[in-house]
């Protein structure tokens, strides 16, 4: 255009969607998990406790169960379809507050800003990415919301490496139901979580997932402990090095546990899962939480 001619009156055009899913201006249409993902005669509810204030957030393919005293989920649940996953969804990588929340009641950018601690996906990002592309990338971009996000260390190591690729192992052992999972998920909240720029960090974290196995409803349980060593001084390891500073977590170590005990540690009500542990129960002590070292050390039979 020449210098000299007048400005277009033509409004500039508005900035394209994000690689992913759509503008994320509305979540109203979101259908959130299905009880009855496994079937009508399995029927898995949210898990839920009624001593604390929750608010439900459905998304696409998920749900999540959020404590707005925490700032954090109490727990999530994912529908995953194994059969129809989207593997080739670019990541997004922008994270929004849920418009549906005050965001004083969210853990934002503030808590993860200039320090160590990554925003560790509830919901994994790729559980459900999965159906019609553009459900998919719907899917992918509302796992980067602040209400699916809980502060965890950046460190990257065997234990973390586990827990990442659990669903994915799992899913090779739930073709009785073309290969369909419900994973439940969250931390594990509790009173002594050290504190962190107005929220206190989770030390722990809990999965849960449920399947389908020889035409039964079938269940196993893990927990991540990211809790610094606490062979040395406790206190002073979860008030920080310095004031201000996050707690110092430890290397991730992931352990398989019985469904009984995620269901004891959190409060929450996980309906039939309990009952259809694959862990036997019958371990020795020193055992029930047993160390997982590679996907082998799994128990997959009851």
């Amino acid at each position: 255009m020449n210098p000299t001619d007048p400005p277009s009156s033509q409004p500039p055009s508005p900035p394209p969607p994000r690689a992913g899913g759509p503008r994320r201006d509305a979540l109203a249409g979101r259908s959130g998990y299905d009880e009855a993902f496994l079937g009508p005669v399995v029927p898995l509810a949210l898990p839920a406790r009624t001593s604390v204030e929750t608010v439900i957030l459905p998304y696409t393919h998920f749900t999540v169960v959020f404590r707005p005293d925490r700032r954090l989920a109490a727990s999530t649940a994912v529908c995953i379809e194994g059969r129809q996953l989207v593997e080739d969804v670019a990541r997004d990588d922008i994270w929004e507050y849920d418009p549906r929340l005050p965001e004083e009641q969210q853990a934002g950018n503030d808590v993860y800003r200039n320090n160590s601690l990554d925003r560790g996906h509830l919901v994994r990002r790729l559980d459900p990415v999965w159906g019609a592309v553009a459900v998919a990338g719907q899917a992918n971009t509302d796992t980067f919301f602040y209400t699916n996000a809980a502060p965890q260390a950046d460190v990257f190591n065997q234990g973390k490496q586990l827990w990442q690729g659990l669903e994915n192992y799992l899913l090779d052992h739930a073709a009785e139901f073309d290969r369909r999972l419900c994973v439940l998920t969250g931390p594990v909240l509790q009173d002594s979580d050290p504190p962190y720029r107005g929220i206190q960090v989770p030390l722990r974290f809990w999965k849960v997932a449920a399947f389908m196995q020889d035409g039964a409803l079938a269940s196993t349980a893990y927990v991540l402990d990211q809790s610094p060593d606490l062979s040395r001084d406790a206190e002073r390891a979860l008030a920080g090095a310095k004031a201000g500073a996050p707690p110092p977590l430890g290397a991730f170590r992931t352990y398989q546990v019985p469904v009984s005990d995620v269901a004891e540690i959190t409060e929450l009500e996980l309906g039939p899962l309990p009952d259809v542990d694959l862990m036997p129960p019958l371990r020795a002590p020193e055992e029930r939480w047993r160390r997982l070292e590679t996907f082998d050390d799994i128990v997959m039979q009851g």
